[in-house]
């Protein structure tokens, strides 16, 4: 049904310094559907997700994105995130001098004013923090650390998902989410994801590897090569891709 649709996105082509990545991309994401996009290095993966966060060194030269049935591109990347994306980035940035409480706090009451709600206050911000520390199995020193700096791979993308659960999107992007974790810091930072998850929301897992979508099971599959999705499936084309690689497909 059309009105489950969250993101569509018909003809999509972008540049980065006038070298084309993505050369038509069409696809549909709908409410509770969780979708896996893989594919080689090069392939415009990444691209795809920095184009829906909005990032401004990628020009869109082409094509159209719907998000909740508003014009994704005429939005700025506050507006996005606003309305309910969230990009967990491959390699998450350290921001020295600023602690995680005063980044959360920033972000949240950022997205609630623009909603056009009340900022939280102080006590209800610090519980709902602690509440989501431990629901990612963040210890409570990290609340005052520098956001990233001297943190592990794996307590990177921790906070990461961390944030995701303080901001509560309505679409999330794990752009390469598994890359350097090891077996633990992989089941929980995919525990978190399939936790947050509900019927009424969708994620766009991009990986390389099969071992991420062992935790977050696919709905659908889309593999995209040469900034084109070559083939979509359900979540047989993971296996089907393990044995036969990109190339056979």
């Amino acid at each position: 049904m059309a009105n489950d649709i969250l993101l569509k996105i018909e003809g999509l082509r972008a540049s980065v310094e006038d070298k084309e990545i993505l050369k038509g991309v069409d696809l549909t994401i709908r409410k509770g559907e969780i979708h896996a996009v893989m594919g080689p290095n090069g392939a415009g993966k990444s691209t795809l997700s920095a184009v829906l966060a909005g990032k401004p060194q990628f020009t869109v030269t082409a094509g159209s994105i719907e998000f909740l049935g508003q014009d994704l591109l005429a939005m700025s990347p506050e507006e996005r995130a606003w309305a309910g994306i969230f990009l967990s980035f491959q390699y998450p940035v350290e921001i020295p001098g600023v602690t995680i409480t005063n980044f959360m706090k920033t972000a949240v009451n950022s997205h609630r004013t623009g909603k056009g709600l009340e900022p939280l206050k102080a006590g209800d911000f610090l519980k709902l923090m602690r509440e989501k520390m431990a629901f990612v199995q963040m210890k409570p020193e990290f609340a005052k650390r520098e956001v990233n700096v001297g943190f592990s791979g794996g307590e990177k993308k921790r906070n990461e998902i961390f944030q995701m659960a303080m901001l509560d999107p309505t679409l999330a992007i794990l752009d390469e989410t598994d890359s350097g974790l090891d077996v633990d810091a992989l089941r929980i930072v995919a525990n978190g994801v399939n936790a947050l998850h509900t019927p009424e929301k969708a994620a766009i897992v991009i990986t390389h590897y099969q071992r991420l979508l062992d935790y977050i099971v696919p709905d659908v599959v889309h593999v995209l090569k040469d900034g084109k999705i070559v083939k979509t499936a359900g979540r047989e084309l993971v296996a089907e891709i393990e044995e036969k690689g990109y190339d056979n497909l």
